[in-house]
């Protein structure tokens, strides 16, 4: 997702992105570009049924509408898009939608989608229209990574990392990739040191899907680029926040990767977690101190197994602080988290285990009992 979705996507009237304001200014895009352009048929048929639409639904229904607009052609189509993009104003989510009908209407002819989705993705992003031709047309998909991955247009560089995911959020599995990852580590080490934080961000979130389905490898090609040199600070980020999963998971090798040591000596302090009893939507306050005999950096973190309907369910991990303990010296932390429902995630009542976990180590733990 870019950089400038990611906040809509939280807003509750996400979906409203796709609105008949902001098909109307396509359809005036469009009819600039192609005189002949349908614009109040385009329009109609895009609206009909629209409200009960999610985000997914409208993008789909409206590029849908473009194909019942456009020439049946798609080459014809293409040129059309294309005249559409020399406008500026052709930006923001609605070009989602150009994206979708690219990906399923243009899927059989590669050599024109392909240069499209080059013009298409610096407005908005290709990632997800770009999957089925990965799978479809591996090869001729790959001959444009590789030029792609030489562009000067950040966007274009970042297509190639964040489209090629293997388990990328919104995109679907690429089972291919998810069994076999290795073709697109080869790509990975060409953007390594990438000179665009939007670019080595999905090289890291890249890696992190990869540490999913095959740690061992994710982290040996961590430790190589570490190993390699090149730019060491911005591998260093890339390697920490591409092995995030891991490290939450308290994995010993993917906290020596980020500098901690998983069995450093390290005492925990002074630990309480109250009240002891709460109702769903309340708070708890979490308190405890850490001490260690030498300096230490630490990651401190607490975990939560909430209270299933069958069982406590596996941990869900906080971040707290990372710092390094001075010698004999008691460092205090407190927070108050409150228990209560989000949308992925349903509270039961029952007991709801927090732990305390240092440097991947649980050193701590302790019941809080939540009910209706």
């Amino acid at each position: 997702m870019p950089k400038k979705a990611e906040a809509d996507s939280e807003s509750s009237d996400f979906k409203e992105r796709i609105s008949p304001s902001a098909i109307a200014g396509l359809a005036r895009i469009f009819e600039i570009a192609w005189p002949d352009f349908p614009r109040l048929r385009f329009e109609k048929r895009a609206n009909r049924g629209l409200t009960g639409l999610e985000m997914k639904g409208r993008v789909v229904h409206v590029a849908d509408a473009l194909a019942d607009s456009l020439p049946d052609d798609f080459p014809e189509a293409a040129t059309v898009i294309g005249k559409a993009l020399d406008l500026p104003q052709l930006d923001g989510w609605i070009v989602y939608c150009i994206d979708d009908y690219v990906a399923r209407y243009g899927i059989y002819q590669p050599e024109v989608a392909l240069p499209l989705m080059a013009r298409l993705t610096p407005r908005w992003t290709c990632e997800y229209a770009i999957r089925p031709f990965i799978e479809t047309h591996p090869e001729i998909t790959f001959e444009y990574f590789d030029e792609w991955i030489e562009s000067e247009n950040e966007h274009l560089r970042r297509l190639v990392s964040e489209g090629s995911r293997p388990r990328l959020p919104w995109g679907g599995y690429l089972k291919g990739f998810v069994a076999d990852p290795t073709p697109t580590i080869s790509l990975l080490d060409r953007l390594v040191d990438d000179p665009s934080p939007y670019v080595r961000k999905s090289v890291a979130n890249h890696l992190n899907d990869i540490t999913k389905d095959h740690p061992d490898l994710a982290i040996g090609t961590a430790q190589r680029w570490l190993d390699e040199g090149g730019e060491a600070e911005r591998r260093a980020w890339i390697v920490n926040h591409g092995m995030r999963s891991l490290i939450k998971k308290g994995d010993p090798a993917a906290l020596a990767l980020a500098g901690y040591d998983h069995g450093a000596e390290v005492a925990i302090t002074r630990f309480r977690v109250s009240p002891g009893e709460i109702a769903i939507g309340e708070s708890v306050a979490i308190e405890f101190a850490l001490t260690a005999p030498e300096p230490t950096p630490v990651m401190v973190d607490y975990a939560i197994h909430h209270a299933g309907s069958s069982g406590m369910r596996s941990a869900k991990v906080f971040k707290l602080k990372r710092l390094e303990l001075e010698p004999g010296v008691e460092t205090a932390f407190v927070r108050e988290h409150r228990i209560r429902e989000v949308s992925v995630r349903r509270i039961h009542p029952g007991p709801h285990l927090i732990e305390i976990q240092v440097n991947g180590r649980i050193l701590a733990a302790a019941t809080v009992e939540v009910q209706n």
